[in-house]
């Protein structure tokens, strides 16, 4: 992922762009891309996106997001991603308020490919 070209958050703001599972949104390329309003990007995403998760139908007009737990656009998944679903019925911010997190198999997969995103919880 690329940094981002903006770096004027503070404390409040870069807790919220931690995602209901932990990913850190400030990194996310499609936030990046939509912030930046960086069309270059969006195609790039898209296509690595659509590669990587065999979905052809990733494109680059579907590349608009603020970030998971922010109002606002989220990218086709993160709208419909069942961790988030489970933590907003729960009345939860992220997982790392639910008792059950260790052994969650909802976010389990998360936690186990995705570098920092338990830690992101705590």
């Amino acid at each position: 992922m690329n940094k981002p070209k903006f770096n004027h958050l503070n404390y409040t703001q870069m807790k919220q762009l931690i995602a209901c599972c932990g990913i850190d949104c400030e990194y996310c390329d499609a936030r990046i891309a939509t912030v930046n309003n960086d069309n270059e990007l969006r195609e790039k995403t898209a296509k690595k996106w659509s590669e990587m998760y065999h979905v052809p139908t990733i494109t680059a007009e579907s590349i608009h997001c603020v970030g998971c737990r922010i109002d606002g656009p989220k990218v086709g998944h993160c709208s419909e991603c069942e961790i988030r679903k489970c933590v907003n019925e729960k009345g939860f911010n992220t997982c790392g308020e639910c008792a059950a997190l260790d052994n969650c198999q909802i976010v389990g997969f998360v936690l186990q490919n995705v570098p920092g995103a338990k830690e992101n919880l705590h």
